[in-house]
């Protein structure tokens, strides 16, 4: 079926192997491959640079971003990846797609209880051929319908900070509610009037909302993120919460960026993704310590503070831990080291996220 694929061709996703492995078997050709996270383009590109496989790649926050309409659309979907995203993506393609542009689906599931349905409802006909591995599906975009971006909105608040609603989508930590970690994270950090906060790996950007109405119209908060899509978000959130003096940047090595220069910020906050393990962690704590000013205050949320625990030993020497709703919030607050877990405001509930 690829050998048959129409260029102008789009990858959607995959990892660096499975692209280059799938490339390999297309006959050349004007090919872009579409990712949504800087980690996983940069380590795309390396790949098929070092395959010698010629096609551009684009980190963007959406499908239909893209600068080109293409005629074929492959999608290469994480065998245990978020079901909302790959609703998503395959919505976002029907979009992208001109009326009769090819969309294809390579699955590794034995039995697949998503694709087969999901395209038969987008797109009304789906085909599907079984392989060794998994089995293929396809489909044909008909006539256009009305775009869906798959918004949830929920409210959250924290300390003395107002109720705020957040928009979230997915693909971006937090999808459809303020997250246990998060709230966790939020408790704990002592923001004050005029600070300077980096909110580190912002997703959707709540925790760094909440600091900035926290630091005041004298305070700035930057937002950064490695996705497109959750820096979006952030801004969207920023703005509607009344954040005047806020900035985002797009990166994926915190260490080195020009755009966050070293002895900048009084708080870094940092909720890094327990998916990749100690590494971000790691590169969190490293940066945090070359981000902060004299005396400034860095914290960090986990649920595995071994590794990040090791890490800011070596990155900050002295540093405190405590534990929030089931959670381990690693500090380094010369000012205040430790402090009572805030108790939940009386009669603070969960509000259902709303679809928009």
């Amino acid at each position: 079926l690829v050998e048959h694929a129409r260029h102008p061709l789009v990858v959607v996703m995959g990892s660096p192997a499975e692209v280059v492995n799938l490339l390999r078997n297309v006959p050349p050709g004007p090919t872009t491959c579409f990712q949504m996270d800087m980690h996983q383009g940069h380590q795309v590109f390396a790949a098929l640079k070092e395959a010698g496989i010629e096609a551009t790649v684009e980190v963007l926050g959406d499908l239909w971003d893209l600068p080109e309409r293409p005629r074929t659309a492959i999608y290469l979907p994480p065998r245990a990846g978020e079901r909302d995203l790959k609703i998503d993506l395959v919505e976002q393609a029907y979009q992208l797609l001109p009326k009769d542009g090819q969309f294809v689906v390579w699955s590794s599931e034995a039995v697949d209880r998503l694709f087969p349905d999901l395209l038969k409802k987008v797109f009304k006909k789906v085909h599907s051929h079984a392989t060794e591995s998994g089995h293929v599906l396809w489909a044909v975009r008909g006539e256009d319908k009305p775009r869906r971006t798959r918004e949830l909105t929920y409210r959250a608040r924290v300390k003395e900070v107002p109720s705020q609603s957040y928009v979230s989508r997915p693909g971006v930590f937090g999808y459809g509610k303020f997250d246990n970690g998060a709230r966790a994270l939020a408790e704990i950090a002592e923001i004050r009037p005029g600070d300077r906060v980096l909110d580190m790996g912002c997703g959707n950007g709540s925790i760094g909302v909440m600091a900035g109405l926290q630091a005041g119209s004298t305070g700035r908060v930057v937002f950064a993120d490695s996705s497109p899509r959750a820096l979006e978000l952030a801004r969207r959130n920023a703005t509607a919460a009344g954040l005047a003096n806020f900035e985002t940047v797009l990166t994926c090595d915190f260490e080195e960026d020009p755009n966050l220069p070293e002895d900048t910020f009084d708080v870094v906050l940092a909720n890094p993704p327990y998916f990749a393990g100690g590494a971000i962690s790691r590169m969190f704590v490293a940066a945090g310590s070359r981000l902060l000013r004299s005396g400034g205050r860095f914290y960090l949320v986990t649920r595995q503070p071994d590794e990040p625990g090791e890490a800011m030993g070596e990155a900050f020497g002295e540093f405190d831990a405590i534990m929030n709703r089931g959670y381990t919030v690693l500090m380094v607050d010369p000012e205040q080291p430790l402090r009572p877990i805030p108790p939940e405001p009386e009669g603070e509930t969960e509000t259902p996220p709303e679809e928009t």
